[in-house]
């Protein structure tokens, strides 16, 4: 087989799939906001899915995505439901049951079960209008008709495409219903290399004691003794209030010494660097490290709600790195 056929065999299976997932979108209707108000008003019970074969593996993703989005949810074994398993099905629960056919063998001990609880909410995700799931669910949700990639179109491709992407598009309608944000997202990741991505500013920052304040009304050779002792080549500087002022680093003394400035009799207020660069508790450490790239220098002072005269922290670059943020 010659590359250029394997490379056209590919790209013919990701415009078939295109195709599905534009009929799918194309689908998006009031039945999917049923969907969502549905599982965003559960609140006693649990979000329970399961499907079969194909069906069955997406569900566990869906299961996967809705949790780690803010939705909890569990998936349950369709062949296993039969033998015991189904009571983990209690009243006040949401069932999602997914499959294509809507008349797989293994659901309909399910649906039969859920029929007999009124305070249980199923909801059908099938492509048959005629199938006993769309017919017994309480929200139903059809989905499109699609050609599926490869000889013959008996192997499961767009179908289950479009299976994962309806998934997702829950799992984010909820989460920002629900504003789950970032920070969330980040309690239920606290491992590995997306952790990393998502520390924050607080998470690094030198805070109470160690931030290496100093008062504006010191004289330099204070100053100079006190950034030796910090270790951390920059001093922040605040006014009897409080409120910081302005900034003096290792470089800058060593340009004022250059100057031939007298450091018992110039007070730091009046050599100071002036509305030091202020970043959020709250924001990226690695946009932390972004700016203090692009603006050439080695640390930032903290704040918190806007208020940037208030310095609650104090992040250096060292500390973005060695938290191996790039």
């Amino acid at each position: 087989m010659k590359d250029i056929k394997v490379i056209k065999i590919a790209k013919e299976v990701v415009e078939i799939e295109l195709q599905s997932l534009k009929k799918l979108k194309s689908g998006i209707n009031k039945s999917f906001e049923k969907i969502i108000k549905t599982i965003v008003n559960c609140k006693k019970g649990k979000i329970i899915i399961s499907g079969v074969g194909k069906s069955g593996i997406i569900g566990k993703k869906w299961s996967a995505t809705l949790s780690s989005t803010g939705t909890p949810s569990i998936f349950l074994d369709a062949s296993n439901a039969s033998h015991g398993d189904m009571g983990q099905i209690t009243s006040n629960d949401i069932v999602i049951l997914i499959s294509l056919s809507g008349h797989s063998q293994e659901l309909k001990n399910i649906i039969e079960y859920t029929s007999r609880n009124r305070n249980i909410k199923l909801i059908g995700i099938t492509s048959k209008k005629d199938s006993v799931l769309y017919k017994s669910a309480d929200v139903k949700f059809l989905l499109p008709s699609v050609k599926e990639a490869g000889p013959g179109g008996f192997v499961p491709t767009s179908s289950t495409t479009v299976q994962v992407a309806l998934g997702d598009a829950i799992a984010i309608t909820c989460m920002r219903y629900k504003k789950f944000g970032r920070l969330d997202f980040r309690k239920f990741h606290p491992s590995g290399s997306l952790s990393i991505k998502l520390k924050t500013v607080e998470d690094l920052m030198l805070s109470g004691n160690r931030i290496p304040f100093i008062s504006e009304n010191v004289n330099m050779k204070i100053a100079l003794n006190t950034i030796s002792k910090k270790g951390l080549g920059t001093l922040i500087i605040k006014n009897s209030r409080n409120y910081t002022k302005g900034i003096l680093t290792d470089g800058d003394l060593k340009r004022l010494t250059n100057k031939g400035i007298n450091f018992e009799k110039t007070k730091l207020k009046n050599v100071m660097k002036k509305n030091p660069i202020s970043v959020d508790k709250n924001m990226l450490a690695a946009k932390a490290l972004s700016i203090m790239n692009s603006k050439k220098i080695t640390s930032l002072c903290v704040h918190h709600h806007n208020n940037k005269r208030k310095t609650i922290g104090f992040i250096h670059i060292h500390n973005v790195l060695d938290a191996n943020i790039t």
